[in-house]
């Protein structure tokens, strides 16, 4: 047993210490164990204690921050880096974050287009839709020739009278609606009961009634 868990405490080890030498930036033990619980399966007590004993061996530096522990990777193990270096890698972020932006753009435009392909017809869809649309076409047409044929058409002096007569018919509805209101508002200021007991009792039935209404003129 205590060899398998020397083992275990082992094989932390080498996966908490490459972590930090690959990463080379600062971590408390609960963003460690975050970032390595679901990939290596470690324990938040395994994690904190390998830490404290890298810390110890020397093989990684701790320090305190507040109430927190942070750790990190011993600098002195990495090369120096000259001011031309850093500004070659200043560069390379630079032509880098250029080259995420332009590929970032080129996904939004194939996604763009992907949205507009996915939505379009198949070919038989199309070919079923164009079906359907010569069929409807070929009613229409057929509709028409039978209104051509037919002898009944209403000519335009008929149509206007038609139409004179409706405004004559509806100008009478509105002149009598109005006299037949008049007339009951000025019977109602004497009557003791409210508008719709009067229209009851005198059996006065209204458009609102049968919901029809006054044609625009």
């Amino acid at each position: 047993m205590s060899k398998c868990r020397a083992e275990a405490a082992a094989g932390a080890a080498g996966i908490l210490l490459r972590y930090l030498q690959e990463q080379n930036r600062p971590y408390s033990a609960q963003d460690v164990f975050g970032n390595l619980q679901r990939e290596h399966g470690l324990g938040k007590a395994v994690v904190v204690k390998t830490l404290e004993q890298l810390a110890q061996q020397g093989k990684i530096k701790e320090k305190m921050y507040g109430k927190q522990k942070i750790y990190f990777a011993d600098q002195d193990q990495f090369d120096m880096v000259s001011d031309a270096d850093l500004q070659g890698l200043d560069g390379k972020i630079v032509a880098l974050t250029a080259k995420v932006q332009s590929l970032q753009q080129s996904c939004r435009y194939m996604e763009a287009e992907l949205k507009e392909l996915s939505s379009a017809l198949t070919t038989p869809e199309m070919q079923k839709e164009i079906q359907e649309l010569k069929k409807e076409c070929a009613g229409y047409s057929e509709r028409l020739k039978n209104i051509k044929a037919a002898t009944n058409h209403v000519t335009p002096e008929e149509k206007e009278q038609v139409y004179r007569e409706r405004q004559k018919y509806c100008k009478e509805w509105r002149k009598r609606k109005r006299m037949a209101t008049e007339l009951s508002d000025a019977i109602l200021e004497g009557y003791p009961k409210s508008k719709k007991q009067f229209f009851e009792e005198v059996g006065i039935e209204t458009d609102e009634d049968y919901n029809v209404t006054l044609p625009d003129p």
